[in-house]
């Protein structure tokens, strides 16, 4: 089996996918311009777990990190695959020192 290179270029239409996506995290959630924004897509590696996954993270204004998985590549991911905006502070990462999950 072949093994994807995790630093090759990608296509077009997935560059135009991550900033379709890190737009939308903006509107939906209602971010200003100053917070930052991280759109990616891994493979997982974890048996069960989907091929391909879309990480969607952003720090607020507060400077807390809030992170959300979408089982999906990123090419198929849409508003409704978002929790609602008023929720964004449910998806608060605290920093666990260890933390296998990402």
């Amino acid at each position: 089996m072949e093994v994807a290179n995790p630093f090759a270029k990608k296509s077009p239409a997935h560059r135009e996918a991550l900033r379709r996506v890190k737009d939308l995290v903006r509107e939906h959630f209602r971010l200003t311009e100053a917070e930052t924004i991280l759109v990616t897509e891994l493979a997982c590696q974890v048996p069960g777990c989907p091929p391909l996954e879309t990480i969607l993270a952003f720090w607020g204004e507060d400077g807390r990190r809030r992170h959300y998985k979408v089982f999906k590549p990123v090419e198929q991911v849409f508003e409704d695959d978002l929790p609602p905006w008023w929720m964004k502070d449910a998806l608060v990462q605290e920093e666990i020192f260890g933390c296998p999950c990402c």
